[in-house]
């Protein structure tokens, strides 16, 4: 394919994986209008787990079946779900509707996530494929900045020519959405060399009844306690089905939908694991830093958006560099160690911040994660595709995505988890401090703090000291313009378990660091997949030719077996034993 060629197709493929990477960011923005006009704020918490589960499902299925049936319709029918999910989403009428239609763009989002990386693996050779694999890493970097401020506007919005504002979060997708299918359409002719397969149904059964479990438990478990009932069932559920899903792929061989002969090759291994450390460590940023902005730095959701800026400035630089090195030296082993340096190097200046420090110091911090995941992403990537043949780039790719999107779901909870179990004691702690205490009395029996509303929330909170514990789990809006005198034991006990956060934070991508020297990286591959694939079957093509000319040679060499102008018939009656 022509460089310009190729540009047309990674603007579709660009397209689509825009789709599910802003949906993740400009959601989270809006579901508090959301749940608040369709009167289900306790629900929330299950619109985004639908949409969670089931795209991490989906994503190793879509990779299995495009290396099956091609990767173009199974990118189209991604889009398609996708969309359709999108316009069910802008017409719910309930949080029960709007779950259960974010379910079905979960279920498109798992496509459009593994499938643009795969269709690259197939087009471009790993050596080239480095340079262009970073402008999907900046798709995913401007899509967690705009994706915020677009939520907030479309969400703040009354109405949208006739159409409530929030509705437009998921009806925004259908424009974008088609003009990834048309240019998919019209420039993505990728090859596909059929090949009988088994379709892998028991596998597929048996990772759903895996992962739905385990990713439900980590999503819901805080709330549900870890050791309740439902949580047991999950945790029973889930390792019983892992021991299935095992047996199942160990049984369909090749044809599995993850192939146990991918984990033989020590840098699938590897970069699979780094790939699981790395997801901790990227999803627990994205989301613990944003709300550490809001609550402790006083940003709005939008501005947390921009401050973020720095983190996505980092990952497209590095990610655009290291891309361009790989390209011309072929040679990789370097980033993942490097990256989870700046990753570890960004999370301990995170465990120094305190409550009076400006936000710069927190910028400062994200420029390293940033700096970091951009080595990071599109390496593992391409070292798991180097690492399989042209027919496995599919599902070799998928379950990197896979895994990492289980090492971000879990990063995630258990981050959350952490979190939220210290605010508690980090409260009590601030409270008990008398420097902090002192600065608390002396605002609340001011006459002028006393008269002013924005302290009513505040004092009233304070008049009850047994709800302090729990004062962050719900609405924190009363910090925002409460006396700072007042707010500072909030900021100082959110912050302390803040750090707590980083500490485990830098303690996962720390093991990282270190497994990262045992990463293999035999060299880079200088022809695509799909050329590989090619030759593969020109080669059998011409396995078979030469049998045939080697048939036809003998069959020269030999001769007839009746002389020419002989009567068969004739030949056979004589040739017949006579009866004795």
């Amino acid at each position: 394919m022509s460089h310009r060629q190729i540009l047309f197709v990674i603007f579709g493929l660009m397209a689509g994986m825009f789709l599910s990477a802003l949906d993740q960011t400009i959601v989270g923005t809006s579901m508090r209008t959301i749940a608040d006009d369709l009167d289900g704020m306790a629900l929330q918490a299950w619109v985004t787990t639908a949409y969670l589960i089931v795209s991490c499902i989906s994503t190793p299925i879509y990779g299995k079946l495009s290396d099956i049936f091609g990767r173009r319709p199974l990118f189209l029918i991604a889009i398609t779900i996708f969309l359709i999910g999108s316009l069910l989403a802008g017409m719910a009428n309930s949080m029960y509707e709007l779950a259960v239609f974010r379910a079905i763009q979960g279920l498109g989002a798992g496509g459009l996530m593994a499938l643009p990386l795969t269709i690259m693996g197939d087009m471009l050779a790993p050596r080239e494929r480095a340079k262009y694999q970073g402008y999907f890493l900046a798709v995913f970097g401007v899509s967690s900045v705009i994706g915020p401020l677009i939520g907030g506007v479309l969400s703040g919005s009354e109405t949208i020519l006739g159409i409530t504002g929030w509705r437009w979060v998921f009806l925004i997708n259908l424009p974008i959405g088609v003009i990834a299918l048309f240019i998919v359409l019209k420039f993505l002719h990728v090859p596909h060399f059929a090949r009988p397969v088994r379709i892998d149904w028991w596998g597929a059964v048996t990772v759903i009844l895996a992962a739905a479990p385990l990713l439900l438990v980590a999503e819901q478990g805080r709330t549900w306690g870890w050791g309740s009932p439902a949580s047991i069932a999950c945790y029973v559920i889930g390792t019983l089905s892992i021991a299935a899903f095992i047996l199942a792929e160990r049984m369909m061989g090749d044809d599995a939908l993850i192939p146990l002969k991918l984990f033989k090759s020590a840098t699938f291994s590897m970069a699979t694991v780094l790939g699981v450390f790395v997801g901790f460590g990227m999803f627990g940023a994205m989301m613990t830093v944003p709300l550490y902005l809001q609550l402790v730095n006083g940003a709005t959701p939008t501005e947390s958006g921009f401050l973020m800026l720095p983190m996505i400035a980092g990952l497209m630089t590095s990610s655009i560099v290291s891309g361009q090195l790989i390209a011309r030296t072929g040679r990789y082993k370097m980033f993942p160690t490097i990256g989870t340096a700046f990753m570890s190097a960004g999370f301990l200046l995170f465990t120094f911040a305190t409550a009076d420090k400006p936000v710069v110091f927190m910028m400062a911090g994200m420029l390293l994660i940033g700096l970091g995941l951009g080595q990071l992403m599109q390496t593992l990537t391409i070292a798991s595709q180097n690492s399989v043949g042209p027919r496995d780039i599919g599902v070799a790719t998928s379950a990197s995505t896979f895994f990492r999107q289980i090492g971000g779901t879990l990063g995630t909870a258990v981050l959350f988890s952490v979190l939220f179990t210290r605010i508690p004691d980090t409260l009590g702690a601030a409270f008990g401090n008398p420097t902090l205490v002192a600065g608390v009395k002396a605002a609340a029996t001011d006459p002028a703090v006393q008269a002013d509303p924005a302290n009513a929330g505040i004092l009233k909170l304070l008049g009850n000291p047994g709800g302090v514990g729990g004062a962050l789990d719900g609405d924190t809006s009363f910090l925002n313009t409460a006396d700072p005198r007042l707010a500072e034991p909030f900021l100082v006990g959110f912050n302390d378990a803040a750090v707590t956060v980083f500490w485990v934070s830098l303690a996962v991508v720390l093991t990282a660091f270190v497994l990262s020297f045992f990463l293999k990286a035999p060299p880079l591959r200088t022809s695509s997949a799909l050329q590989e694939a090619a030759d593969e079957n020109a080669a059998e093509l011409a396995e078979l030719a030469e049998l045939t000319r080697d048939a036809q040679r003998a069959a020269d060499t030999m001769g007839a077996l009746v002389e020419p102008g002989i009567d068969v018939d004739e030949f056979e009656r004589e040739s017949r034993p006579k009866p004795r």
